[in-house]
């Protein structure tokens, strides 16, 4: 039943994509055919559905562009030497265990390119929705075109498409509750709700059949009923070593995006998810893409939760369905040639929306307004410059908001909370301090990108506590201090020293501690090492302690 149901999604899904993807539609039809069995072979999760997406179909028609025209056959060549790219790469990684490469993308990043994707999608849509033909590439290109072709506008396309739209966001919006107050169990209201694109297509269809719509909206046309061909191309370098990089972007992004909904049904089921695993499934899905003429594939969203919904318990659904996409490019392919590419826009449309993270934006920019940067930097990168140039600003993005972070690390003057052993920040808590003591927590490894700051800030403290004899440095959330960091600490010390001051550490990592013992800088401290601030201060209370020697506590 669950194959059933995603098989009836996938359909409109995998025609819509292809035609944004710039290859035929029947193209979008066999890449939903053997991905599924490939994922099933090696993939972890219970519920995926693997096949065609809009961002992966965006990016494919992205990386094309500049090497062939739509329509031609290196175009279609490829396509398919792009999805066999990504699947290598991807189940190379795989192999190595390199899921961690996850982690190299934030998530604010990763949803500014994701929606900057989706509006682009949105906005490239006009051309089928008004009937018109559009020359931009950027999505103020497209918008420009757009106005100018503004008066060559099929009012039927536009009709159909706009019609298309309001049935598509009722369904999503409003269909599922009507049909919960008339009674229908929650499940089978949102199954019905997520099937109303493949309504909207049949309706679609019969009405173009017997208005004969055909002969004033473009329509899909003639689909080849049969299988695809299984092999591969020739790989001619000149095709071949452009798209290198176009296909490791997506099989990074594809990972990224189809990890995400596994991991959110896998929460769900109290199932675990093998991220290495899903490399080499999704690497095993894009190779199996290739072999029978389809183009690069990952994880959606719509279809795993309405597998989910329906039932699938394993894999075996995807093989299924698979068996049932056969069956559909035997038999019924002659149904779609009457279908409207305005409905197919439509049905874009929708589905990218629903990419689009407004919520997101709010809550990072109002969280952590470098996050909020970040994910508005990409977002526009998108939109201004394009999906492969929004991809290297995300990725910048990424590394720059690490940099900054850390590069501008938190540093607290803390004193003890009375009565306790316990030291807090004097700008939030309630605390004493003693006369000639002053204790600095540093939160943050040191490194050659924030060791200046943090020196800076040292000097600025002692400026406001002039008294100062002693200068204990908390290194509780010190995980590492790299060359540089060490060597101006070794600086401070001796400028310390020659100023009076003894400078000292308290409550050292046990690996942080190993590396200090390896260099001459703990024999050099003018201080001492303590376990804790609590015994600092009883010790350097004493006036007695100011003679001691480097010592280990």
């Amino acid at each position: 039943m669950a194959a059933m149901v995603a098989t009836m999604m996938m359909v409109p899904q995998a025609l819509a994509y292809a035609a944004l993807a710039g290859v035929p539609p029947h193209v979008g039809l066999y890449a939903s055919l053997l991905p599924l069995v490939g994922y099933a072979m090696f993939g972890s999760s219970a519920a995926l559905s693997v096949g065609p997406a809009a961002v992966m179909s965006l990016m494919t028609a992205s990386a094309l562009s500049s090497i062939a025209i739509p329509g031609t056959a290196d175009y279609f060549t490829g396509a398919v030497i792009l999805a066999a790219l990504a699947g290598v790469f991807s189940f190379l990684m795989g192999l190595l265990r390199l899921g961690a490469l996850a982690n190299l993308l934030s998530h604010p990043v990763i949803s500014g390119f994701v929606s900057g994707a989706a509006t682009l999608i949105i906005i490239g849509q006009l051309e089928p929705m008004l009937g018109i033909h559009i020359d931009g590439g950027t999505a103020f290109e497209i918008l420009l075109d757009s106005l100018e072709e503004l008066p060559e506008l099929q009012p039927l396309a536009m009709g159909i498409g706009l019609a298309s739209v309001a049935v598509l966001l009722f369904a999503r919006l409003a269909l599922t509750p009507l049909l919960r107050k008339a009674g229908v169990p929650a499940g089978s209201a949102h199954l019905l709700a997520r099937l109303t694109p493949m309504l909207l297509v049949l309706t679609s269809i019969a009405l173009s059949y017997f208005l004969e719509w055909d002969r004033k909206v473009d329509v899909v046309g003639a689909i080849p009923a049969g299988l695809p061909g299984f092999g591969l191309p020739t790989f001619e370098w000149q095709l071949t070593y452009p798209l290198l990089l176009p296909a490791l972007m997506i099989a990074l992004l594809g990972f990224v995006e189809s990890l995400s909904i596994a991991y959110a049904i896998a929460l769900r089921r109290g199932e675990r998810i093998d991220p290495n695993a899903e490399l080499r499934g999704l690497g095993a899905a894009n190779l199996m893409s290739a072999v029978s003429g389809g183009f690069a594939v990952t994880g959606s969203f719509s279809r795993t939760a309405v597998n989910e919904e329906a039932g699938a318990v394993s894999p075996l659904s995807g093989v299924i369905s698979a068996g049932l996409m056969v069956l559909v490019l035997l038999f019924l392919t002659g149904i779609f040639q009457q279908l409207p590419l305005a409905v197919l826009a439509a049905t874009i449309i929708v589905a990218a929306s629903g990419l689009i993270d407004v919520r997101g934006f709010i809550h990072n920019w109002r969280y952590d307004r470098t996050d909020g940067i970040a994910m508005v930097g990409t977002f526009f990168g998108v939109l201004l410059f394009g999906v492969e140039a929004g991809i290297g600003i995300g990725i910048g993005l990424s590394f720059a908001t690490l940099i900054w972070r850390t590069s501008r690390p938190h540093i607290a003057v803390v004193g003890r909370l009375p009565g306790t052993e316990h030291f807090r920040n004097v700008l939030r808590h309630t605390v004493e301090t003693q006369p000639g003591l002053l204790f600095l927590r540093i939160d943050e490894s040191l490194f050659f990108s924030n060791i200046s700051a943090v020196v800076d800030r040292l000097m600025s403290e002692l400026k406001r506590h002039p008294d100062t004899r002693d200068l204990v440095l908390i290194l509780s959330s010190v995980s590492r201090i790299d060359g540089t960091a060490l060597e101006r600490l070794q600086e401070v010390n001796s400028d310390l020293e020659a100023r009076g001051i003894r400078l000292h550490l308290a409550e050292v990592k046990g690996p942080v501690l190993d590396r200090l013992s390896r260099s001459k800088f703990l024999p050099a401290l003018s201080g001492r090492v303590f376990l804790s601030c609590y015994i600092a201060e009883l010790a350097l209370r004493h006036e007695g302690n100011k003679g001691a020697g480097p010592e280990t506590a």
